[in-house]
């Protein structure tokens, strides 16, 4: 498969030159010791929620591939080579290849999105995130009419991701959504938060964001992306159907088998703060709930 530029499928006028804003960004003296700065507009859809610090939304996170502990990703996702990076499109799309993330950064707009996660496990943040609407890259693919679903890859790098060596997952990480929950402008494909480029422990160099489903379905670091026909294979539905369904919906109704759903710990809020009453599809009920008109979401969970 030959390797593409958006000058394939994109006038040179409409590009947006990524390197270009994050030089000038540096040159205003905005850019930290660590990532570049990142210029994005606010989004009418993000929540007037206060968002948990950097440093909490950085050092506490599920990323297996760099370890079990919530702290490992911090610990270990340094060596990660971010830079080349390509993501594949491919299956029932018009214009599939492998290309480089400059190209598909050139032309979006970027948002930020305060956004509203819900880990499975209970916990709870307010994540501002960098990013734009994953449709905008599906539409510039392509999407051909039998396309379904999307599936999604992580990454696989032993040498650099020490958690793959463990067996606890069957490797690569692959998620996946219905089409109609990935054209949704609440779904996007982030590129950093806090005006920072992400950073690698969350996903680097650029990850989805599915703000009314369980964490686990927002897959970090993808290197694919594929249009397909039948319900994908997703990780954590294989490993354990019962406990993770392929929806995977914020639902304080349905109780994981081994937790109660109704309610979650706000990471940061302190050891005796009260739990938070879990809201249907994290809060965003008003805005995703017609997808499912008609679905049994104790059966579709």
């Amino acid at each position: 498969m030959r390797r593409l530029g958006w000058s394939d499928v994109t006038p040179r006028a409409d590009w947006l030159n990524r390197r270009q804003i994050l030089a000038g960004a540096g040159a205003l003296g905005l850019a930290g010791p660590a990532f570049a700065r990142i210029e994005a507009k606010a989004s009418r859809f993000s929540t007037d929620e206060k968002p948990n610090s950097f440093e909490e939304i950085s050092n506490y996170n599920n990323f297996y591939e760099f370890g079990l502990d919530k702290g490992d990703p911090a610990q270990n996702a340094g060596a990660l080579t971010v830079d080349p990076w390509s993501v594949e499109i491919g299956g029932l799309v018009e214009r599939p290849g492998s290309y480089p993330l400059d190209d598909i950064l050139k032309g979006v707009t970027l948002e930020e999105r305060i956004y509203r996660l819900r880990c499975v496990e209970g916990w709870s943040m307010v994540v501002p995130w960098i990013g734009f609407e994953l449709r905008t890259l599906l539409e510039r693919a392509g999407v051909q009419p039998g396309a379904r679903f999307v599936a999604f890859e992580t990454l696989v790098r032993p040498e650099e991701m020490p958690g793959v060596r463990s067996r606890i997952l069957d490797w690569p990480y692959r998620e996946g959504l219905r089409i109609d929950e990935a054209m949704h402008p609440l779904t996007i494909l982030a590129t950093g938060l806090y005006g920072e480029e992400m950073p690698k422990q969350n996903g680097a160099p650029i990850r989805l964001v599915v703000p009314w489903k369980y964490g686990f379905k927002s897959i970090k670091s993808i290197v694919r992306i594929s249009l397909v026909e039948k319900m994908p294979a997703t990780s954590w539905n294989v490993q354990n159907a019962r406990e993770y369904g392929f929806y995977s919906n914020v639902n304080p109704a349905v109780d994981h088998p081994r937790w109660s759903q109704a309610s979650e710990r706000r990471i940061g809020s302190g050891f005796f703060a009260p739990r938070i009453e879990t809201q249907l599809f994290n809060g965003y009920g008003d805005q995703v709930a017609q997808l499912y008109a008609g679905q049994d979401l104790s059966v579709d969970f």
